[in-house]
């Protein structure tokens, strides 16, 4: 079977090169060993999305009579939860079923293996390709000696949970482990995370992560940082922890969420001349491989592991493949959401990555106090604009209720290289949690409104 395009991975990287290639009339065959559409709506983004909506609806029941609701939280049934998730990630995976197939991209079923510097072995069969995408994306990480079990689990086996833990603890503060750990507060247990590094989501601007520490903090989530695992022994009963600054912890489950590794053992790629290191398949800007006519996309290329990094690779190498010259993407100008309660949005350079960049750099942060919706809401947080001293805005990092709904803006105004008095000209409106990025971007250009000085 020849395609022009030979595609092996079918998560978000791999059919979003699929169906541009295909728009641009190429042939096109898709191999997918699992299920189309990979981690993302499987067992990342979509499934844990809805379980932390189903935590949002805890909290507000638990909540109401703060706003004067006579309502209460009389538990959470897992099941439902779960039916819940379940189905949206099916209507989500039949959807995504039909638009390849009405795309006339053709699914292969099965294992694939490189047997040649574009053909894949599947079952026996070979599939060769003009040009081949990688696109075989990552799995959930444990730590060296540590043994999965039964109270002992990754991201994969906490979605399939059948009743609440009362105790757990989560190895790993950032975006999988922070985001666990709000939805089991949110459902009523007793949460501990234990970052190594010194603070919550170490990878975004240190105020994001205080911010969100001090809130977790508030809401009755205990925040170890700068200390490491050092032992997990698990009983039929509970599981002990034990921290390298000697802390025990008992708890009912331990979460393990240290990241994601590339899925590339196995796959003969290093037999073709594929250049790897430690898994990740190292690529050019433009996303070639170290072999001609071979492109890798997504979780398999060295940098953020998101599942709209992966849309944008795949989009780009297709297009790169038809000769439109397209873009590169670069992972800087990229948005960034961790969906905890509350959320953290970031786009853009931390303050510390601008002042080795540039030799001045300007920051303004915003607090959620004066915004009137976040009063409403009940949220604290901050905005937090950084920008070359005289120059464009270059990193914008949200820390608040709905934070993530802001990130479309903050994503043009890094993108688009505004100057504050630039995004200062737009009018936001009253009451939203968007206009704290109009305040911020007000006092930036020397013109604050509601923010004291």
């Amino acid at each position: 079977m020849h395609n022009d395009v030979l595609v092996l991975g079918g998560g978000s990287g791999g059919y979003a090169t699929a169906l541009r290639a295909a728009q641009l009339g190429k042939s096109v065959s898709l191999i997918e060993r699992d299920k189309l559409g990979g981690t993302c709506l499987h067992r990342g983004c979509i499934p844990t999305k809805a379980l932390l909506h189903a935590a949002e609806i805890a909290d507000a029941a638990r909540e109401g009579s703060v706003v004067g609701v006579l309502s209460s939280l009389h538990g959470i049934d897992m099941v439902g939860v779960t039916a819940f998730q379940n189905g949206v990630v099916d209507r989500l995976f039949r959807g995504l079923q039909g638009l390849v197939r009405s795309a006339g991209v053709t699914l292969v079923a099965g294992e694939g293996r490189m047997v040649g510097p574009t053909s894949v072995e599947v079952e026996g069969t070979v599939c060769t390709g003009t040009d081949l995408v990688l696109a075989t994306g990552s799995a959930a990480r444990s730590l060296p000696g540590v043994d999965l079990g039964p109270r002992v689990v990754t991201s994969d086996q906490a979605l399939t949970l059948t009743e609440v833990p009362k105790r757990v603890v989560v190895v790993g503060g950032s975006v999988i482990g922070v985001e666990f750990a709000s939805v089991w507060r949110s459902f009523g247990a007793e949460v501990t995370v234990v970052e190594a590094l010194g603070s919550l989501v170490p990878l975004e601007d240190v105020a994001v992560g205080r911010a969100l520490e001090r809130a977790f903090r508030k809401r009755g989530i205990t925040c170890v940082t700068g200390t490491s695992l050092e032992a997990i022994k698990e009983t039929s009963d509970e599981v002990a922890v034990r921290l390298s600054n000697g802390e025990l912890i008992s708890a009912d489950l331990v979460l393990i969420a240290v990241g994601r590794y590339p899925v590339t053992a196995g796959l003969g790629l290093e037999d073709q001349g594929i250049t790897t290191e430690r898994g990740w398949v190292m690529t050019d800007d433009r996303l070639r491989t170290s072999i001609p006519h071979v492109y890798a996309v997504g979780d398999v290329v060295p940098g953020l592991q998101l599942a709209h990094r992966g849309f944008a690779h795949g989009i780009f190498v297709a297009e790169q493949i038809a000769g439109l010259d397209p873009e590169p993407v670069a992972d800087s100008g990229i948005p960034r959401v961790t969906y905890c309660n509350p959320e953290v949005g970031s786009v853009g350079l931390t303050q510390a990555q601008a002042e080795e960049q540039y030799a001045g750099v300007e920051v303004c942060e915003y607090n959620l106090a004066g915004n009137g919706k976040s009063q409403i809401l009940g949220t604290a947080g901050l905005v937090k604009i950084v920008r070359e001293k005289d120059g464009p805005i270059v990193g914008v990092h949200l820390v608040g209720e709905r934070m993530g709904e802001l990130i479309g803006e903050a994503s043009l105004l890094v993108n688009w290289e505004s100057f504050p008095a630039d995004a200062a000209r737009f009018i936001h409106a009253h009451p939203t949690q968007n206009e704290a990025l109009g305040e911020a971007a007000l006092a930036m250009a020397g013109k604050p409104l509601h923010v004291h000085t």
